[in-house]
């Protein structure tokens, strides 16, 4: 069997990693890496984090540099789509932005942004298939399969690195677009709800709201258009935990729709004959300063045309029941 060269990559610590195990952390991160082979190269200092050697069982800190050295893994891992595949090559004409040190994709929906658990590929692999001279591809941050929209890739080592530190110092602003049940309360404008991981007896992650041991989470929230049982609302995550924006919604019941982990399925099913068939969450819009040129800037990605659809049919739906009245 063929083997994978991996280099030497840097990974910084985000808030919601901090506090795992350095070891649990190489075992999620390095799939298809014997545990073995994780265990010796941290025995051996080969990995480190803020550039001094450490235990298996450190802790991680949100801002930690982690140093993961060249690696050996088995082809059977992670392979590089082909460029030729049509969701692969889609890609090329999903860059909103792009220079030198970086680019902001419009990621598609039901792309994972890296390959694993079961998943081929992902934004990632595809994007270094398709752009095979760039020698450093890395994702700045994340989003969830189904959700669309703004993600930053980076294109140089120096310029992850500071991508991360705005990440770290809340510098940069990420807002979000969702169509959620209900009418909307024009008081719930912020929602501050700490936030925990929990595995199920199926084994299924999920994540809730825990006022004991959750992490601190914040959302702002503002409506955006009315209709006559959904909302559609813009949120302003300043923490960037797992599924925050999803559960903060879902915990004032007003879940998003098509959301099959915290949504509600029955509430659902009257709008997929105007077109729902996903979770309706789409990253529209993104400020950060450009490490590049040295200037904030603000990146847009227009709503995908089959939720701007599901919008226009509500909003004949709506229009059609008032005549009737």
């Amino acid at each position: 069997m063929r083997e994978e060269h991996r280099g030497v990559s840097f990974q910084t610590v985000n808030e919601d990693e901090a506090g795992a195990r350095i070891d649990n952390f190489l075992i999620r991160v390095l799939k298809g890496v014997p545990k073995s082979m994780i265990y010796r190269i941290l025995r051996k200092g080969e990995v480190r984090v803020n550039k001094k050697r450490i235990k298996p069982e450190y802790k991680l800190q949100a801002g930690d540099e982690i140093r993961i050295p060249p690696l050996r893994m088995s082809e059977a891992k992670v392979v590089l789509p082909s460029a030729n595949l049509d969701r692969v090559s889609a890609l090329k004409d999903a860059v909103l932005y792009e220079n030198d040190g970086l680019m902001v994709i419009n990621k598609p929906c039901f792309m994972p942004v890296h390959g694993g658990s079961g998943v081929s590929y992902g934004v990632i692999e595809a994007l270094r298939s398709i752009r095979p001279e760039l020698h450093f591809l890395e994702l700045a941050h994340r989003l969830d399969r189904e959700t669309s929209g703004c993600l930053i890739v980076a294109k140089k080592r120096s310029v992850l690195r500071q991508l991360h530190e705005q990440f770290r110092e809340k510098n940069m602003q990420k807002q979000y677009l969702a169509l959620v049940r209900g009418v909307f309360s024009k008081r719930i404008t912020t929602v501050r709800a700490p936030l925990a991981k929990n595995v199920l007896m199926s084994g299924e992650r999920v994540v809730r709201v825990d006022e004991v041991n959750g992490k601190p989470s914040v959302t702002d929230f503002k409506i955006r258009e009315n209709f006559r049982d959904v909302t559609l609302v813009e949120a302003y995550p300043h923490t960037g935990r797992t599924h925050q924006i999803r559960v903060h919604l879902a915990c004032r019941s007003h879940p998003i729709l098509g959301d099959d982990k915290y949504g509600d399925r029955e509430f659902d099913r009257r709008f997929e004959a105007l077109g729902l068939d996903r979770m309706f969450l789409h990253a529209e819009h993104i400020t950060f300063t450009d490490p590049v040129i040295n200037r904030e800037i603000t990146v847009y990605a227009p709503l995908p045309g089959d939720l701007e659809n599901l919008l226009s049919n509500i909003r004949k739906e709506d229009e059609e029941g008032e005549q009737h009245v």
